[in-house]
């Protein structure tokens, strides 16, 4: 866990160059009132050449209406790229002036940025610090990735599934395997679904978080294991769709915060659990839904209006991703959506932009946020390896199929390469790596073509040879003829951290008719295999299975088609 080192510049002249070690206290008697500033500098993540750092500035002297950072580096360090400041160096010397939004700073309040570096060799932290010309207090926040003595040393990597074994959930791993033919894919990792206040402590006598941390560390042994969990119960949860609508209202923000996350994050910072490497999923569906589903697109809903308006799922976001972030082995991955429903011009980049004002909503920074998962509990197929969009038939573009519709991209291996890029260069860390969800999206069976479609029209060629057999890209729930995807794996790809099964397959995505619950569940016409559509999946059939399920609730029949049309094959 992180530990919080605070001392006078006088007891850091001390060891100044010793990165991390243990400096004095401020004496009792020096209170703080009699310290001008302080600096929480805060390295969050640290690679083989990059790091990515956190500034917290506090002003205890007279209230300033604009102001400027300095500090010098011992070593190489560069900047470059920052959020919140205006960052300047020379030679080693850096400055971070405030920007026109952000320039008032009262007494006793505080003001924070972060920026992108790199270095070679050593990344010693900075020791000297000064605000406005005056020397300031420093506190180094928590980790210090440069000091192997520091307790939460070590627990953040670049890649948290790298070198590490993977915690299987032991309630869906006994589903699994009371499944005729489930041993063969029991032992495998899955997400863990927080999707409700009572889901912390445990459902029904079902098991709780701690509880999952606790069997978590039995399963680690000595090795590096990494938990995932899903975050998900925003306010106005998934505005346009219904299975999976939640216990909060959509003004219910408060609660959100004391009653979830707070909660959430106690446990996680826990001492006990300091060894996990924690992968938090954060809020699925939520932000992309305020791109594509509210006012004046075709397909906006007044849900979503609602929650654009209120702010409360950017909130909410970016309050999850300040408190979580706080422990130093929680690794935040935000929900990206996946390629059939960002792809296209103007959902992907204004996507980016929104998910960067969560990043840096409620007192978060994109500093806490180690990456994005894309196609989280979806079917779309991880690569395509048939035509891609730069494929033409008779001279026609294979954009302009119906299955492709002018999409910028065919598969989600594409797209999230592709996303990261574009996150990356409007201000989130270099560093950042990309989760594909592949626990559905295997679509293999005797339905899995074996070569291109024939190249008779756009439509003939990419149909025939897709291996996503959904009707339209657009259909999300209990998917027919859909398999278990590539096993879940590290660093498969460049850019993408792991193919996960975020997802636990078996798990219904709504019922197919409507079935009173005490959840805060909807029947969503999506689920209903009778369902001619709307505008989202543009008036084709839902292609969902019949007698499915509540959201989160066991079912069998799926679980055995999944199986029986896993890709690789099992």
């Amino acid at each position: 866990m992180s530990r919080t080192r605070t001392a006078l510049l006088a007891a850091l002249a001390l060891v100044a160059g010793t990165a991390g070690a243990a400096v004095a206290a401020i004496p009792p008697d020096v209170g703080a009132a009699a310290v001008p500033c302080t600096v929480e500098y805060k390295v969050q993540n640290q690679w083989d050449t990059g790091f990515t750092t956190a500034v917290t500035v506090t002003n205890n002297s007279a209230a300033k209406s604009s102001w400027a950072v300095k500090w010098s580096y011992a070593g190489n360090q560069k900047v470059t790229s920052g959020w919140n400041a205006k960052l300047s160096q020379s030679g080693t010397a850096v400055t971070a002036a405030n920007e026109s939004y952000n320039g008032t700073l009262s007494t006793g309040g505080s003001v924070s940025f972060g920026f992108n570096g790199t270095y070679s060799g050593t990344n010693a932290l900075p020791t000297a610090f000064t605000l406005d010309g005056v020397t300031c207090n420093v506190d180094d926040g928590g980790t210090d990735p440069t000091d192997p003595t520091d307790p939460g040393t070590g627990s953040r990597v670049d890649n948290p599934y790298a070198g590490a074994k993977v915690y299987v959930n032991p309630e869906w791993k006994a589903k699994a395997t009371a499944e005729t033919g489930g041993s063969r894919i029991a032992n495998q990792p899955t997400g863990v679904w927080l999707d409700r206040i009572a889901a912390i402590n445990g459902v029904n006598g079902g098991m709780g978080l701690r509880a999952h941390l606790d069997a978590a560390l039995a399963q680690k042994g000595s090795d590096e294991l990494v938990v995932q969990l899903v975050i998900y119960n925003l306010p106005g949860r998934d505005c346009a769709a219904l299975a999976s609508n939640g216990e909060l209202g959509p003004t219910e923000i408060d609660k959100y915060k004391t009653q979830y996350i707070d909660p959430i994050a106690a446990i996680l910072k826990d001492t006990k659990y300091a060894g996990l490497r924690i992968v938090t999923t954060v809020e699925i569906d939520s932000l992309p839904n305020l791109v594509t589903n509210v006012s004046p697109r075709a397909t906006a809903t007044a849900n979503c209006d609602t929650m654009k308006a209120n702010g409360n799922y950017v909130k909410g976001v970016g309050y999850a991703l300040n408190k979580l972030g706080d422990a130093p082995n929680v690794y935040n991955y935000v929900d990206a959506g996946h390629h059939g429903w960002l792809g296209w011009d103007d959902n992907f980049a204004p996507s980016a932009a929104l998910f960067k004002e969560a990043a840096s909503a409620e007192g978060a920074t994109v500093a806490d946020v180690h990456g994005f998962i894309v196609n989280t509990a979806n079917y779309s197929a991880t690569k395509e390896d048939h035509f891609t969009v730069n494929d033409t038939v008779n001279g026609v573009s294979v954009r302009t199929s119906k299955w492709i519709d002018w999409n910028r991209y065919v598969d989600e291996q594409s797209y999230a390469q592709a996303m990261r890029t574009q996150l990356v260069s409007i201000g989130f860390p270099s560093g950042i790596g990309m989760l594909i969800d592949t626990s559905r999206n295997g679509w293999g069976g005797t339905a899995r073509p074996t070569g291109p479609g024939a190249t008779t029209t756009v439509d003939t060629y990419v149909d025939g040879g897709r291996y996503d057999r959904r009707i339209h890209l657009g259909n999300w729930c209990n998917q027919s003829g859909a398999g278990l995807g590539e096993r879940p794996q590290a660093a498969p790809a460049a850019g993408i951290d792991a193919y996960v099964w975020m997802k636990p397959p078996g798990e219904s995505d709504g019922s197919s008719t409507a079935i009173p619950n005490d959840e805060g569940k909807g029947f969503d016409r999506m689920c209903d295999p009778t369902y001619t559509g709307n505008p989202r999946n543009n008036n084709n059939m839902s292609g969902a299975l019949p007698n499915a399920p509540l959201s989160g609730h066991w079912f069998s029949a799926q679980f055995q088609e999944l199986m029986k049309n896993a890709y690789p094959a099992l």
